[in-house]
């Protein structure tokens, strides 16, 4: 309970440090949102009465306060262009969203598990060069370059998959390319280093000299043992997947939380901006407790550390 009180503590500590730095940024930002509800050639009085009517008139501590207080009642606020619910918004655009991460993380156990378990198997063979080729070229490549490569090649010279959105068949495969790339190539080389960590291990001398063959050591021996580092490197790098969807979905022309916070960024659409971050930030920190409860459970002496 005490353990579960500390988490729950860090989590609102996360949460208020990255609320309160967005809100700092937006109002340091040059520009007025009422530009863009308005426009620039609106009258003195109109642009007024609709500062009054956001509240972007009042001085900038009880703006702060206002938006913890909405924040503590679970109410984000509303969009200042759209008109709508923040978090009306945000559940319109988490489907895309995690349809994106979800692809991509599954791209990432189907490349990663079995690249770095052969890597570990074969070490310093022709096998394992290609598998840290692939995890160098992945962790180098970034989203912004890799996006636009992939679609100049599939999409526009070959044909193959749709240039953007999401609506017709194949227009997931390149996003989640892009996104899952970089995440399996770290996950690579974590399961090969963790797979040839514990290969001097005694347990697994012991397994071979039963007669095991080497897959049977591997898979009932290694790889479960190896996994408790590569569980914490997922649950970062599957938090940090809607951070990163935000460029792909850009790219991509997703209609995503990504292209949502984009366009609110643009537009200075204040609620919408500070909704989608603290929805990023806390998936994130949900992610890093979701792989220690994993972890935990996997391995009871970390539990009995908690």
């Amino acid at each position: 309970m005490h353990n579960l009180f500390e988490q729950l503590l860090d989590t609102l500590i996360v949460l208020f440090g990255v609320s309160t730095l967005v809100f700092l940024l937006l109002v340091m930002i040059p520009g007025d949102p009422v530009d863009v509800v308005l426009g620039e050639s609106a009258q003195v009085a109109d642009r007024e009465a609709m500062r009054a009517a956001l509240g972007l008139d009042r001085p900038l501590l009880e703006r702060w306060g206002l938006f913890y207080i909405d924040l503590a009642q679970g109410d984000l606020g509303d969009s200042l262009v759209r008109r709508q619910p923040v978090a009306q918004l945000i559940m319109q655009r988490l489907p895309a969203t995690l349809q994106l991460a979800g692809a991509a993380f599954l791209l990432v156990l189907v490349l990663a598990l079995p690249l770095g378990t052969l890597a570990a198997r074969h070490r310093g063979r022709g096998l394992d060069r290609l598998a840290q080729g692939f995890a160098l070229i992945g962790v180098s490549i970034p989203n912004f370059w890799l996006g636009p490569l992939l679609v100049l090649l599939f999409s526009i010279q070959l044909g193959w998959t749709p240039v953007s959105g999401n609506l017709e068949p194949g227009s997931l495969l390149l996003p989640a390319i892009t996104l899952g790339l970089s995440m399996a190539a770290i996950t690579t080389r974590m399961v090969r280093s963790s797979l040839l960590e514990i290969e001097s291990q005694p347990f697994l001398r012991t397994a071979r000299c039963k007669g095991l063959s080497e897959t049977a050591v591997m898979l009932r021996h290694s790889l479960p043992n190896a996994m408790l580092p590569v569980i914490t490197v997922l649950g970062l790098q599957l938090g940090s997947l809607l951070a990163g969807a935000v460029i792909t979905e850009v790219v991509f022309a997703w209609p995503g939380i990504g292209s949502l916070l984009v366009d609110a960024i643009r537009q200075r659409d204040y609620p919408v901006v500070q909704g989608v971050v603290l929805f990023i930030a806390l998936s994130y920190v949900l992610a890093n407790r979701l792989s220690d409860l994993l972890s935990g459970w996997l391995d009871p002496r970390i539990r009995g550390t908690d």
